[in-house]
């Protein structure tokens, strides 16, 4: 698992199509009080082991401000 702290803006030199997954998020809160965004996605119909958790990102809150940020911003 990661916990992102910042995040840096980076210019796709190609857009490539992504399929579709599930994701979901979840609230945690660590030994010290401190909440974070957790976000996972699961495997797509197409991998070996269909639904499995694929990737799981937290968010620290100093990121979470950011992407309140860029979120107001960009949509």
């Amino acid at each position: 698992m990661a916990v992102v702290r910042t995040l840096k803006s980076l210019k796709l030199e190609k857009e490539s199509p992504h399929s579709e997954v599930e994701c979901t998020y979840s609230i945690v809160t660590d030994d010290h009080g401190q909440r974070y965004l957790q976000v996972d996605t699961y495997g797509s119909t197409t991998r070996q082991i269909p639904g499995k958790k694929s990737q799981s990102i937290r968010f620290a809150p100093e990121a979470i401000e950011q992407l309140k940020v860029l979120l107001a911003n960009h949509f």
